[in-house]
């Protein structure tokens, strides 16, 4: 299951209907807090967060997750680059850093990449 968590509910609804036209199951949440809480971190088999967001922001969400012990595969958007965010996301293990509005075949790219590491660290564990 994909998991998309961003603060604005058109980017969340499109995006979540991109991914079931592309045969993917998603769900969607509105805050990184509201994911957090819901039963779908352990289900998840990749990340897809807006950077900035009320609360905490998907950087500050990959940290948490990260000291919980979790290694999803995370694909970031975001309306603006800030280069070192970005730097510090993709260093922490993030598969992809993209701008919104999203170019379709890059995430689709990124999602197969997500998905070949994640059998990788099964395989691995």
């Amino acid at each position: 299951m994909i998991s998309i968590v961003d603060d604005d509910g058109f980017v969340r609804e499109a995006t979540k209907s991109l991914l079931r036209s592309l045969g993917y199951g998603a769900m969607t949440f509105a805050s990184a807090e509201e994911f957090l809480q819901s039963n779908q971190v352990d289900d998840t088999s990749c990340l897809i967060t807006d950077m900035q967001m009320p609360g905490l922001s998907g950087i500050e969400l990959q940290s948490l997750l990260i000291a919980r012990g979790y290694r999803t595969p995370m694909i970031f958007i975001t309306a603006s680059v800030e280069e070192k965010t970005r730097a510090r996301a993709l260093k922490a293990g993030a598969i992809a850093f993209l701008t919104k509005p999203l170019n379709v075949d890059h995430l689709v790219e990124y999602l197969h990449t997500a998905h070949t590491n994640r059998k990788m660290a099964i395989v691995e564990a």
